[in-house]
């Protein structure tokens, strides 16, 4: 029996033994489960942060002007914390820009309507809603931005401010479009010739045709929506592409293509005012050697006529613009030769739809506007040289604009009506240089207060001023040119992103002198230009 109880008793220890190991291996096992656990909650956190921290703030390049929107420059521009979507990554950004303008003031424009009708109650030359010192928000653009995938993104920007009507030009208050009527011929008065109640849309003069529109504050809503494309990059079928449909900026020449918040001026130079368009179409463009050499190829409506916009309205005929650009940078950013780039644009396009009827003598009762050939050309250079000339650039760029205007479009002299104008050819071209104190290699001798003056000077010439011809006032005009001195300083607070620039405005019309058939004069209308702007 002591045999028995011993051995009970050696198995109960044996037991006990094994289920205490067996517990030890549990715990053993279920230790290592939660360190596994610990360490994948680790990994997925640490892929969480990589997605969706906020990416390092990148320096902004304004010499480059692609269009591309890759999946990576969604991050890159991403500053702050990720927008929420159901898909997809939203950036936001934005550009406000706030003027004032300071005009000589002058009662008569660039045609003296006294000179010509004596002192008869005469609606030409009136200059005095054009020349009024006024503050002006120049730009309030919100931009949208989606990467959905990496090779899909979308685009969006519209700009209330867009919308407004009736403020003076810049860098001249009869720019970058004067003709002495530039009537509303709407109206059986207009296409009479004869003269309207005071003060409508249809009296001549570039005084008068504002003044409704000054007094009452007119505004355009169609002008609200700028930009809205999708773009596709990044294709394995189309390397080093991408693709861009629906409405946008068209790219011809450099400067009136280049980002409203990175121009060296307050405003563009007048020939480049006519590249500052949006229209409806499909762009496509191509970048190679680390963008070295780009293209750029689209098909876009074309809708209206001269110096109307094109921007999100329904195409007026079936025929579409094709454009192209190509632009290469033989060096860039090479030390002592410092950076180069040369760029050539082109438009060819038909406008107008008549069914070949004469628009006047015998309408059609559609377009009524006679087929015309238009075209663009810009061809553009920029030097920025390195080492000890580092901060100095200079700038240059040539356009031509070939278009009709719509009948009855330009009045000028006695009333005279241009009903039936043949096509016109302006040109224009601008030269600029400026010198920036903070990328001088003498930079670090200056104060802190000096480092972010920049300044600049540009000399600019357009044909921009119309008058019908003395001969044959009914189908021609003649074009006559304004040339326009800017002085600039810019202030810039933090790059492009927080700047202050101050332009005084030299301008000078060709003219005559008041002598002759043509009474046209010099108008007082040197101008000076306050810009601030933030961009984000």
């Amino acid at each position: 029996m002591m045999n028995f109880s011993i051995a009970r008793r050696c198995f109960g220890i044996a037991a006990l033994s094994a289920l205490a190991f067996a517990a030890s291996a549990a715990d053993s096992e279920m230790n290592m489960m939660r360190n596994q656990i610990e360490q994948l909650r680790m990994e997925l956190n640490q892929v969480r942060a990589e997605r969706y921290s906020p990416p390092p703030q990148d320096v902004i390049q304004g010499v480059d002007t692609s269009v591309h929107r890759s999946w990576e420059q969604c991050n890159t521009d991403c500053g702050g914390l990720p927008v929420t979507t159901r898909h997809g990554k939203l950036v936001i950004g934005g550009l406000v820009q706030v003027w004032y303008q300071a005009i000589q003031n002058d009662s008569r424009g660039w045609e003296n309507g006294p000179a010509v009708l004596g002192s008869s109650p005469a609606p030409f030359g009136n200059n005095q809603t054009r020349d009024n010192d006024t503050f002006r928000v120049r730009r309030a653009e919100l931009t949208f931005d989606m990467c959905l995938t990496e090779q899909i993104s979308s685009h969006v920007r519209i700009d209330p401010a867009a919308q407004a009507l009736g403020f003076p030009g810049v860098p001249s208050n009869q720019a970058p479009f004067f003709n002495a009527g530039f009537a509303n011929v709407n109206s059986a008065q207009a296409q009479a010739g004869q003269n309207c109640p005071a003060g409508t849309l249809c009296n001549a003069g570039i005084g008068n045709q504002f003044n409704d529109i000054v007094r009452n504050g007119g505004c355009d809503a169609c002008n609200l929506l700028e930009e809205a494309y999708i773009n596709y990059h990044d294709l394995c079928w189309l390397p080093c592409h991408d693709i861009q449909v629906g409405e946008m900026k068209r790219k011809l020449g450099e400067e009136g293509t280049r980002d409203n918040g990175m121009l060296d001026f307050c405003e563009r130079a007048m020939i480049t005012q006519i590249a500052d368009d949006y229209d409806l179409g499909l762009q496509i463009h191509g970048s190679f050697f680390c963008d070295r050499l780009q293209y750029w190829a689209g098909v876009f409506d074309g809708a209206g006529t001269a110096f109307q916009s094109r921007s999100n309205r329904p195409d007026d005929n079936d025929a579409k613009d094709v454009t192209g650009t190509i632009m290469g940078r033989p060096f860039w950013d090479s030390g002592c030769w410092g950076s180069l780039e040369l760029g050539y644009s082109g438009l060819i396009g038909r406008g107008g739809e008549s069914a070949g009827n004469d628009p006047i003598t015998n309408p059609s009762p559609g377009l009524n506007e006679r087929p015309t050939v238009h075209s663009n050309q810009y061809a553009w250079i920029y030097y920025a040289p390195g080492a000890a000339a580092s901060g100095l650039w200079f700038r240059g760029e040539y356009g031509t604009y070939r278009d009709r205007f719509a009948p009855g479009q330009v009045v000028t002299g006695l009333f005279n009506y241009t009903n039936d104008p043949q096509p016109f050819n302006i040109q224009g071209w601008y030269g600029a240089v400026g010198y920036k104190l903070c990328s001088t290699p003498y930079a670090q001798c200056l104060p802190c207060w000096a480092k972010p003056f920049e300044f600049a000077y540009r000399h600019e010439v357009m044909g921009n001023l119309f008058y019908e011809n003395l001969a044959d006032p009914n189908r021609k005009v003649n074009v006559f040119n304004t040339s326009v001195d800017t002085v600039g300083v810019n202030y810039y607070l933090k790059d492009h992103l927080a700047k202050i620039q101050v332009n005084y405005n030299f301008v000078h019309e060709q003219h005559n002198g008041n002598t002759g058939d043509r009474q046209v004069r010099e108008v007082r209308n040197d101008n000076l230009v306050v810009s601030f702007s933030v961009m984000f």
